[in-house]
């Protein structure tokens, strides 16, 4: 069991310097799900006893069109899988494409928490997501990728505010 943790380790390595060579556009939001989690970093440690591996300087994360990138990354596996992943740095920066030919969702934080099963990408301190038009600000904001639902707020906490703004349309024909 446990060589076989350390070589999906080494197979996610590995995967994440072949991906390099395709095009993240090239994945529709459908199949993110079902797509391997690939990591590029400048260190790499795994730690079978407690099932988790920690990936330090200019770290990349893809999981088909979602990328992640990051200061430092900490993978909490369950079973052989990755159940939780834990990405910090000064700022660190998500982008996914929520369909073939649609805008990208961008966002940034201090900390975010990727769920791979639930599909949902939990932003928190100083987040801020771009969608469309958009900006949504708040200490905390959930991302569902899979429905491309954006939740910022955090009811817990009433003195936290959300703070939203909507750009208009740029007009950019002009009147004859």
């Amino acid at each position: 069991m446990k060589l076989r943790r350390k070589n999906n380790i080494l197979r996610t390595v590995c995967g994440a310097l072949l991906l390099g060579f395709y095009s993240v556009a090239s994945f529709a939001l459908e199949s993110d799900k079902d797509q391997p989690i690939t990591i590029d970093s400048n260190t790499a440690t795994y730690d079978d006893a407690t099932g988790t591996s920690i990936y330090t300087g200019s770290v990349v994360s893809i999981q088909g069109s979602m990328r992640v990138e990051s200061d430092k990354l900490v993978v909490y596996f369950k079973d052989g899988e990755a159940e939780k992943l834990v990405f910090t740095g000064n700022r660190a920066k998500f982008k996914q494409t929520p369909n073939e030919g649609g805008k990208d969702i961008t966002g940034e934080a201090l900390t975010g928490e990727y769920y791979p099963k639930k599909n949902l990408l939990v932003l928190i301190e100083e987040a801020t997501v771009w969608q469309g038009n958009g900006t949504y600000s708040s200490r905390r904001i959930e991302y569902d990728s899979k429905t491309s639902i954006v939740k910022a707020g955090d009811n817990a906490s009433g003195s936290k505010r959300v703070h939203v703004t909507l750009q208009p349309e740029r007009k950019d024909k002009k009147p004859q």
